[in-house]
């Protein structure tokens, strides 16, 4: 279903990426990148990490908007969530449980699997893979490097600046309540629109979670 703001007086809300340099790009140009570098590279297999439940889902669906119907290859802790997506009418066209023979021949594909996957020997055997990594903080050059990511593609689950001072116009909240991520910033510009509005701290649940945000 779409996303939908109800009025309410308290809007709690997460602020993983509550800055102004967030702004996220269009998914489906970050998407276009991916089927670019393909065709440039049509010898290398392009490893994708993304997150197993929603994010790896999503990216199929993007592909297959914007016309790429070859079979997507996907690491095995993907399968069953995304057989399961695929039930529920999504449209992913065919996708491929990677096999350990398989790997040596898959130039020119496109494989998904988990971002811790992309560090594991798993990842080793493919012919000079391309790591691409869809992720928010994507945006963040210098993220990119320290992960080794050779094409970052800019896709987050997570509302950007601009999302989260839309959406908090939209419910008209007198209160705002803010965690996870940079709550000080975006306490910060609810004061200067004259919303009250305090950080809220979570023990234990931190930046740490969020790399494939």
């Amino acid at each position: 279903a779409p996303f939908e703001c109800v009025p309410c007086d308290v809007f709690i809300t997460e602020a993983t990426f509550g800055l102004p340099v967030f702004r996220h790009p269009d998914a489906r140009a970050e998407v276009k990148k991916l089927i670019a570098s393909l065709a440039l590279f049509p010898d290398r297999a392009h490893l994708v990490g993304a997150y197993a439940l929603g994010k790896a889902q999503r990216l199929m669906a993007l592909l297959r908007e914007e016309g790429y119907d070859r079979p997507i290859h996907l690491h095995g802790a993907l399968e069953k969530l995304t057989a399961f997506y695929a039930s529920q009418g999504a449209g992913l066209g065919e996708t491929v449980k990677v096999a350990a023979a398989d790997r040596a021949r898959l130039g020119g594909e496109i494989v998904i699997c988990p971002p811790s996957a992309m560090q594991d020997l798993w990842s080793r055997k493919f012919p000079d893979p391309v790591a691409c990594f869809a992720s928010g903080w994507m945006r963040v050059r210098a993220r990119a490097r320290q992960r080794g990511v050779e094409l970052p593609l800019v896709i987050s689950d997570h509302a950007d600046w601009d999302g989260l001072v839309a959406t908090i116009r939209e419910t008209g909240a007198g209160e705002v309540w803010v965690t996870h991520g940079e709550a000080e910033a975006l306490v910060h510009w609810c004061g200067t629109q004259g919303v009250a509005a305090r950080p809220l701290n979570l023990l234990g649940y931190g930046e740490e979670a969020e790399e494939g945000a």
